[in-house]
């Protein structure tokens, strides 16, 4: 397996990072909710080409609850960053239903404009946009009791220009593409990761399950097919971010088994990387969250907060780290 090694240790301001995204000058951009230490403001990081790293933005806070908690991220053609602002992923009972789609202009460092895409959700996590229409995991829809007792989660789908849409986090949601269920019920958490391929189909991965289906569309936009791409518990136990290569190879982000993992375009399952338990100083791969490709290198945001039975990771240390793999 392949070693990672380290790519930055992350200023002072930040404690959390986690989504990821390429601005039109080619510098990385980084989401940094800040979950381990909510009194840091959840802010937006630039990386140049040299590294050298910037607080580019603090995220406009929700006026109710004074927070923004910026996870997946994605440039508009535009442009302007959308962002989901995962305001109840602590499970907090007064943040439940606060989440927003957040779309920001941003001019010389400052936000000149603030629109709220969608508002009320209980947990968006990840992005991706093609074409006209932002595509939004909801990692759980608690609300939504299927007869199995196993957890729902869904993929939402808005325009770009959208505004003002009051999500109810039930199945009456229009913008509601298509759900899911977790059946892993050591760990009832739902889809997370989210990726097109070379073909237009949308991949999105359940985290519980460690299983990344494939969504195929019908000519007007509806779904036509959803079904498990592949899935290998073995060499995959989570999957958070993804992101795909030139050669239609994925890239998972295996949270809970502080690895990384690749999906081959037949749908084999192969972990590339693995790290036992560590502060993540010297690259080690601490709670890998979020995967993107930068410079001809994977990058790796390391969330470093979760514990539990199933996790690797025991506990949380500063500075937050980005590690980096060869591929």
């Amino acid at each position: 397996m392949k070693t990672s090694k380290l790519f930055a240790l992350l200023p002072e301001y930040v404690c959390t990072p986690d989504g990821m995204s390429i601005d039109k000058d080619g510098s990385l951009i980084l989401a940094c909710p800040n979950y381990a230490d909510p009194s840091m403001p959840g802010c937006i990081l630039k990386i140049d080409k040299n590294k050298n790293i910037t607080k580019w933005v603090d995220v406009p806070t929700r006026e109710d609850t004074g927070l923004a908690c910026p996870m997946g991220i994605e440039f508009g053609p535009d442009g302007d960053l959308y962002i989901c602002d995962n305001q109840g992923w602590s499970g907090a009972e007064k943040l439940q239903f606060k989440g927003r789609i957040l779309r920001l202009k941003i001019e010389n460092g400052k936000v000149v404009k603030t629109t709220v895409v969608a508002d009320g959700m209980e947990h968006p996590n990840g992005m991706r946009i093609r074409g006209k229409h932002i595509y939004v995991t909801q990692s759980m829809l608690s609300k939504v009791k299927d007869p199995s007792g196993l957890l729902v989660s869904c993929v939402y789908r808005f325009h770009l220009e959208d505004e003002n849409i009051q999500i109810t986090n039930t199945l009456e949601d229009k913008n509601i593409l298509t759900t899911f269920l977790t059946y892993n019920k050591d760990c009832q958490y739902g889809v997370d990761g989210i990726e097109f391929d070379r073909n237009g189909d949308l991949l999105i991965g359940n985290f519980g399950d460690g299983a990344v289906y494939r969504i195929k569309f019908n000519g007007d936009g509806s779904v036509r097919e959803n079904k498990i791409w592949a899935q290998d518990p073995s060499q995959l136990q989570t999957t958070d971010g993804m992101i795909m290569d030139d050669d239609g190879n994925l890239y998972i982000a295996d949270f809970s088994a502080n690895a990384v993992g690749k999906i081959y375009p037949d749908g084999r399952v192969e972990r590339i990387a693995q790290s036992p338990d560590s502060d993540g100083f010297n690259g080690e791969l601490d709670q890998p969250g979020e995967p993107i490709i930068w410079n001809g290198k994977l990058i790796i945001s390391c969330f470093d907060l979760v514990t539990g039975p199933d996790k690797i990771n025991t506990k949380h240390e500063l500075p937050a780290t980005l590690a980096e793999l060869d591929i």
